[in-house]
């Protein structure tokens, strides 16, 4: 059962510190004109977890803040510009071949119209839809916070 941080600012730091993990930000990203509907995207073929969907996101680069990197990733990834944005949890998963801790963010303004800038498929899907998509594993319990709160 992986470790769920939810919102805590001193738990997001000390996780940041953990070598053994390959830390990744991830977006919860609000349509803004639809209630309950949040962009996913696919993994791309030769990944991990090629083909499964996935909350937007990606690797923290050395030296970047969690804020920094999803700003980063969410432009390079979707073409996308960040307004408002705020901590909504942390997952840890261990898979038989690396550790991913997935720093969640919901991200409720930006700038921009989402493109799968890197050959990726997009996706605006409604809360209820969620379960229609395969995800990885370490994306279940995120799943699970998001149908379970009013976080719209």
């Amino acid at each position: 059962m992986p470790n769920i941080v939810v919102d805590s600012t001193l738990a997001l730091a000390a996780k940041e510190t953990k070598s053994d993990f390959i830390h990744v930000v991830a977006a919860i990203i609000w349509h803004p004109g639809k209630s309950n509907t949040l962009l996913i995207s696919q993994r791309q073929k030769g990944k991990h977890l090629q083909h499964h969907w996935e909350l937007p996101g990606g690797k923290l680069d050395s030296g970047e803040s969690r804020e920094q990197a999803l700003k980063r990733e969410l432009r390079e990834e979707l073409n996308i510009q960040i307004i408002e944005s705020k901590p909504f949890m942390q997952v840890e998963h261990c898979y038989t071949d690396r550790n991913i801790l997935l720093d969640v963010w919901l991200v409720t303004n930006f700038n921009g119209e989402a493109e799968g800038r890197e050959g990726q498929k997009i996706c605006w899907t409604s809360i209820g839809e969620l379960d229609d998509f395969q995800f990885p594993e370490a994306d279940i319990p995120i799943l699970q916070a998001i149908k379970n709160s009013a976080i719209t």
